[in-house]
């Protein structure tokens, strides 16, 4: 059946993953939770992402909870995982392992176990595309130390490598040079604190974090700014942003984990080294969840 979107077009919600007391995966609960974001109005997930903690999975967990979102997903409901890995031949694997379990496309890192060069960069790619999956590069020059340039990302399209790019380098005018270089390269949100700007420039998707707890409210903004109505999308913005602005800070894991207990869903812990925000961070993010919850967002 040919699907009625594109996979990586509109809300992705890169999931946050849940964990038991005991820190094991509690993947009844992450299933049910993939399928409230459907119900909520999100058009797919992420998973394994930096959010769904996949540095700390085994190679089993991992898998799984791939197909626990497979399986959780409505029809025509994007499973887009991330594939990052610290070598080519494991984000192989990895695109492999989604494509046997049915995913429409994946998300891949550049290589991260070091600041690899161009040349390096687009054989990883190439390497990961023989799989055949569509690939969405992930550019997070913060954490990664590899920026993929315009210019790179332009080459990687050109040579049919990536069909989009997740945009976290936090520099709006990126956009514009990107698509001026390869109009045909999707680029989508990556940072949740500047989805205004990119959505009223084009970017027709948004890979998501704070949709885990408000879900209705970002699928609103996306919507709203994509269609150009600044009117609702504005005053929206201003609301959420003291928490969007949380998914470009270090501790992203556990702030979207805790605004997710306190409206009621489970976020639950990490696994170390990720430790529970404390002090003024915990209080930060508490006053301003309950705010929002208070003022009847969901």
């Amino acid at each position: 059946m040919t699907p009625s979107r594109i996979p990586w077009h509109g809300v992705l919600v890169a999931t946050a993953l849940s964990l038991r007391e005991d820190l094991e995966v509690d993947f009844d609960r992450y299933a049910e939770h993939v399928a409230w974001l459907a119900a909520e109005g999100c058009n797919g997930v992420t998973p394994n992402g930096s959010l769904g903690e996949y540095q700390t999975l085994t190679p089993e967990e991992r898998s799984r909870v791939v197909r626990t979102a497979v399986a959780a997903a409505p029809e025509d409901f994007t499973v887009m995982p991330g594939i990052a890995a610290y070598g080519s031949r494991e984000s192989v694997r990895w695109a492999a392992d989604a494509a046997e379990a049915g995913c429409a496309a994946v998300m891949l890192l550049p290589p991260n176990a070091y600041r690899a060069d161009e040349q390096a960069v687009v054989e990883h790619y190439r390497a990961v595309a023989a799989v055949g999956l569509p690939i969405v590069a992930y550019n997070n020059p913060i954490d990664t130390k590899v920026d993929l340039t315009p210019e790179l990302l332009a080459r990687l399209h050109g040579e049919g490598l990536i069909v989009a790019v997740k945009e976290f380098s936090g520099d709006v005018r990126r956009l514009y040079r990107i698509k001026e270089l390869a109009p045909g390269l999707d680029v989508l949100v990556g940072a949740d604190d500047v989805t205004l700007e990119l959505a009223i420039a084009g970017a027709p998707g948004w890979v998501a974090g704070y949709p885990n707890a408000f879900p209705r409210a970002c699928v609103e903004l996306f919507n709203a700014a994509r269609a150009g109505d600044l009117a609702t999308a504005l005053p929206l913005y201003r609301e959420l942003h003291p928490l969007l602005r949380w998914d470009s800070r270090t501790e992203f894991v556990q702030a979207i984990k805790l605004s997710m207990d306190l409206v009621g869903r489970y976020g639950g812990p990490c696994r170390p080294p990720r430790l529970p925000l404390v002090g003024e961070y915990e209080q930060v993010v508490r006053e301003d969840t309950e705010k929002l919850a208070a003022a009847g967002y969901r």
